[in-house]
Formats: C-alpha cells, sequence, structure tokens
C-alpha cells in the first residue's frame, strides 16, 4: 500500500545516482517529494512544501550544513530531519540530532535502506518518540542501525536491515511480498528474491520470528 500522499518529503541531497533512485523509489509508492540539490533552496522548500520530513545531506553545496541544519531545526521544530553524513563527521553531528525525533544515516548509503527509513518514518510519524524500535526480543536502534536479538547482536545486509525496517512498521500483520517488494528495492522485485531474503533474515534473527501465512505473505513475531 503506498504512503499516503498528503505525506511530503524534501529530500536535500546532491544530484546523484543514488539519490535520483530514491526519487524515484519512493514517487512509484505516492509519495510526494521535493528534491532540492543546494543549501541555499532548503529553508525556502521548508515554508513552501510544509514537508513530513526532512531528509538532509550535511556535505549539501552551498552554505555549512552545520547552520543549515540548526535552521531547518528552528524553521521546522515538529519536522523530523534524517541527516546524511559522511563517517568522519558523525561525531560532530550525533549532539545536533533531536535523540526523540532525528535520524542519521551514513554516506555511503544504500538506496534500499534510506528509502526503507524514510518510509518507515513517514507510517509511524509522531508515533516514534525514540529512536529505538522493539518487538519482544528484537531490538533496532535505527539512530546507529543496530539490531540486537535476545540481547545479541545481530549483523545485517542493507537489504536484510530494510527488508526488517519495513517488516516492523506493521508487526504482527500480514505484510504481503508485493508490498516488501515495493518498499525495499528500488527497482522491480520478484516474489522469488524477496523469498530469498526472507529466508537469509530468518537465518540471523530466529526463523521463528517470520511466520508464513500461505498465499498472502508474511507476519513478524515477537
Amino acid at each position: 500500500m503506498p504512503v499516503p500522499q498528503v505525506d511530503h518529503v524534501l529530500l536535500a541531497l546532491p544530484p546523484t545516482a543514488a539519490s535520483a533512485s530514491v526519487l524515484r523509489s519512493l514517487r512509484a509508492d505516492g509519495v510526494s517529494v521535493s528534491p532540492v540539490g543546494h543549501g541555499i533552496g532548503v529553508l525556502d522548500a521548508i515554508r513552501t512544501r510544509d514537508p513530513a520530513l526532512i531528509v538532509l545531506d550535511v556535505e549539501l553545496p552551498g552554505p555549512d550544513q552545520t547552520s543549515v541544519l540548526a535552521a531547518v531545526q528552528n524553521e521546522a521544530p515538529g519536522v523530523p530531519v534524517i541527516a546524511i553524513t559522511p563517517r568522519e563527521r558523525r561525531a560532530g553531528l550525533l549532539h545536533q540530532l533531536r535523540g526523540d525525533r532525528d535520524d542519521y544515516v551514513l554516506r555511503p548509503f544504500a538506496v534500499d535502506e534510506l528509502a526503507a527509513r524514510i518510509r518507515l518514518r513517514l507510517r509511524l510519524g509522531p508515533a516514534l518518540d525514540h529512536a529505538v524500535l522493539r518487538h519482544g526480543e528484537l531490538v533496532v536502534d535505527t539512530e546507529f542501525g543496530d539490531v540486537t536479538v535476545d540481547g545479541q547482536t545481530v549483523s545485517l545486509s542493507p537489504t536484510e536491515f530494510a527488508l526488517l525496517m519495513a517488516m516492523l512498521a506493521e508487526p504482527g500483520q500480514v505484510v504481503s511480498p508485493d508490498r516488501l517488494a515495493r518498499e525495499v528495492w528500488s527497482e522491480p522485485a520478484s516474489a522469488n528474491l524477496v523469498q530469498v531474503y526472507i529466508s537469509y533474515l530468518r537465518r540471523k534473527i530466529g526463523p521463528e520470528r517470520i511466520r508464513t501465512v500461505r498465499g498472502a505473505g508474511y507476519v513478524l513475531e515477537p
């Protein structure tokens, strides 16, 4: 099911192939997106488009993005921000993020993972009051991308992480392969590919945590 059109995303990323893929993926799901390729236009875009979510690359061309991030948070204090940052700037960025509202993704990022985080954030909206998602003994720290199961850290590939995030948006509910294919992969994916990655994810978080409902899809169990 596409994300409702009422949610608007401001995508403030340099014009690269990766950002173009994210843009196509979100628009294909019915998400309203405004791309901004330069720091100068970010605040104007916020005022004119009233976004539900802002994705901001901290190295966007233009003014110093540390200042732009602060201005964005001041201009739209109730709007969550997903900051895109290289690893070497992460430490300096963390003190600027509002722990109950903002998130970050390291660059270079996987298109599938970023798109999945955007979709999840839009679905949860104001209900997401912290960066840690819990479902039984499965815990995902969305700020750092850490996943633990029964207290043990689990290492997931970007696609596996995106798949888990998509299922966490509907815990305990049946999610169809078609929906997972749309939300996790930036390009068309078959039901067989979804099944393959479901099997990968089961091996890492436990086979009992993903139940197959024949002819309908998959359920993330606690």
